[in-house]
């Protein structure tokens, strides 16, 4: 899909990033560049009765907003650019994306553990079977859909191992997390329920079983911990396992799509990886800095007060654009341009800091570390073979389909 609309003209003033038109080839870069170089943050009217929001987009704005909870709130208003974002607020409240500190952390820290760098090292070896096996089961094809195929199901086989449901299962809850992304995408609240209750029916089962005879799987976990002496009710298990099936796929599944289509189109930089696989993780830095799958969250200010300078009202929401500040040139020089070898690029990726920064970012980093290992070894010459395909979102930077090619090669299992 190509965009029509002139962002080096438009009147920035009359712009309403709720408005999906903005989002038709992913994150308006060039928009978000215009808005950074403004003296302040605009305000973002909306239609209808929502109060609308400030949009910041570069990352030092975006990095103090999310670092001081105490003002600006995730629970008060929902994380969406409208009240009604992929679910309604009131739900939103029971999930710690829509938690505040000290209840936030509090739940936060039921799974916590199991995402310590030192716990999800334990994990390589079982990681790398399962790429593996993903490659094995394309490579003498000699071609596949690379999100299908590769990037939805890494880490969709990662986290229903993790969280202890059955693998024949999880295609059934990547429909439903899918939903739910869909729903942010739509501002469709209804949509969003119609998932979590899904998944709620889905989990009661699984939660019986667990009961009767726990493991030390992430569902074993959430049902037998206790929050101020109070074990967590079914609706903040069911929100917690959905979030987490959410979560657990979409940053590795959209940076590892976006990130192999930037290496495709950068041929040079393909084969100086595949020649230099030592480079990987500095790559895969480079891969989320350049994606960054989160769009947007927002926050409501719970009093009075200012960033960088610019005066925001309580109860105003402010909008946290990462894609604008993962490009601020203020984090990197050239920030337009794709570089694998560029040194520890400083990205955000995975949110600004603060009490919300993304709980799996450990696993994350080594599920696309280990992808990228394997499949520039096995499969080096890979190109792009039909038109890419992606959700029109301005939540979720998120590749739908991708058509690939290569020299077909053999099973090593």
């Amino acid at each position: 899909m190509t965009s029509t609309t002139p962002f080096s003209t438009v009147d920035l003033a009359s712009i309403d990033l709720t408005d999906l038109k903005y989002f038709e080839d992913g994150p308006p870069y060039e928009l978000f560049a215009r808005m950074r170089r403004e003296p302040s943050p605009l305000w973002n009217a909306t239609d209808g009765d929502e109060a609308g929001f400030w949009s910041f987009t570069n990352a030092a704005d975006i990095a103090a907003i999310s670092r001081d909870p105490a003002v600006f709130s995730s629970a008060r208003g929902g994380v969406f650019a409208t009240a009604q974002g992929a679910v309604p607020v009131e739900v939103l409240r029971e999930v710690i994306l829509g938690m505040d500190p000290p209840r936030h952390t509090q739940v936060r820290n039921v799974v916590q553990a199991v995402f310590t760098p030192k716990l999800i090292r334990q994990k390589v070896d079982g990681i790398r079977d399962t790429v593996n096996t993903l490659l094995d089961e394309v490579i003498e094809r000699g071609s596949c859909d690379f999100v299908d195929d590769i990037a939805v199901e890494l880490p969709l086989r990662v986290i229903a191992d993790m969280l202890g449901v059955p693998q024949d299962d999880r295609r059934q809850l990547f429909d439903w997390t899918n939903q739910l992304s869909r729903a942010a995408a739509t501002a469709d609240p209804q949509l969003g329920l119609g998932a979590l209750l899904e998944i709620g029916g889905y989990l009661n089962s699984i939660t019986t079983e667990r009961r009767a005879n726990p493991g030390d799987d992430l569902v074993s976990r959430m049902i037998a911990a206790e929050v101020d002496g109070d074990r967590l009710t079914e609706a903040e298990v069911t929100y917690f396992f959905a979030l987490l099936m959410f979560a657990g796929n979409d940053t590795t599944r959209n940076t590892a799509s976006g990130g192999m289509r930037a290496l495709m189109e950068h041929e040079d930089q393909l084969r100086e990886l595949v020649a230099v696989p030592e480079a990987i993780p500095n790559a895969i830095e480079e891969m989320l800095r350049w994606v960054t799958p989160v769009i947007y969250f927002t926050r409501v200010a719970q009093t009075d007060t200012t960033v960088g300078g610019h005066p925001i009202n309580e109860g105003e929401r402010v909008a946290l654009w990462y894609s604008a500040g993962s490009r601020d040139p203020e984090l990197n020089e050239n920030p337009e341009r794709f570089d694998v070898f560029r040194q520890k690029p400083p990205h955000q990726a995975f949110g600004g800091g603060g009490a919300h920064f993304c709980l799996g970012n450990p696993l994350a980093r080594l599920e696309l570390k280990i992808l990228f290992e394997e499949l520039l070894r096995r499969i080096p010459d890979m190109q792009i073979n039909g038109p890419v395909e992606r959700l029109v979102s301005n939540f979720s930077n998120e590749l739908t389909s991708m058509p690939v090619r290569f020299t077909p090669g053999t099973r090593e299992t």
